[in-house]
């Protein structure tokens, strides 16, 4: 489960998330009977119906890059949130996107060597470029090295350059508010925990930890 509360159909009267349910659930009650056409659980929509205004924030972004009016590359944008998605450990990211680049007829060689893009031979030069920018835009906080840059440069023009940076950072936005709320796909316990060792017990407040002699 999340580790917000789940909104209801029942109890909102926000015309901005009942119009969102009906689009992704029908007549459905979201939060008991949940899925969504895609396979994912669909908590995601009911924890953002907590402040609606939040919720429609969001959906006018993915209208955003969704739009006609995007002059970037589809495939490009599509790898760039993936890849985004791989770099924060967003389960729910990246594997929503690899469905996106499949749907743009992106190949299954291609969409699997998006985790190891840096040693694949599957990816053109600009391909190799954006997904590096991703990771320096998910790992580095935004420092983008001149050699990547230039190479975008080389491709695209800046409007491109630009609208491929807000998008990215969008999804590195959603893919960590889905970690850090365990929603969706990303609903998964922490698994960087302390090993106890052959002949010890993990400490308990009050006690030691014998040691092997």
């Amino acid at each position: 489960m999340p580790r917000l509360r789940q909104v209801s159909r029942a109890e909102t009267t926000s015309p901005v998330v009942i119009q969102a349910y009906d689009f992704v659930f029908g007549e459905r009650d979201p939060v008991s009977e949940p899925g969504t056409a895609t396979g994912t659980p669909g908590d995601w929509w009911p924890v953002f119906a907590l402040v609606p205004d939040v919720l429609k924030h969001s959906l006018q972004g993915f209208g955003v890059y969704r739009s006609l009016d995007r002059t970037l590359d589809p495939v490009l944008r599509e790898l760039g949130q993936a890849r985004a998605g791989w770099s924060i450990a967003s389960q729910f990211v990246f594997s929503q996107h690899c469905k996106s680049l499949r749907t743009l007829g992106v190949s299954d060689a291609k969409i699997a060597a998006v985790p190891s893009w840096q040693v694949s031979n599957e990816f053109t030069e600009i391909e190799r470029a954006v997904m590096a920018y991703a990771d320096a835009l998910a790992l580095d906080r935004g420092r983008v090295s001149d050699g990547i840059f230039d190479v975008l440069k080389q491709h695209l023009s800046d409007e491109e350059i630009l609208e491929f940076t807000y998008i990215t950072t969008m999804y590195i936005m959603h893919g960590i508010m889905s970690n850090a709320l365990r929603t969706e796909f990303d609903n998964v316990p922490e698994r960087i925990v302390e090993v106890p060792g052959a002949h010890e017990s993990l400490a308990v407040p009050g006690q030691s930890v014998p040691h092997p002699s």
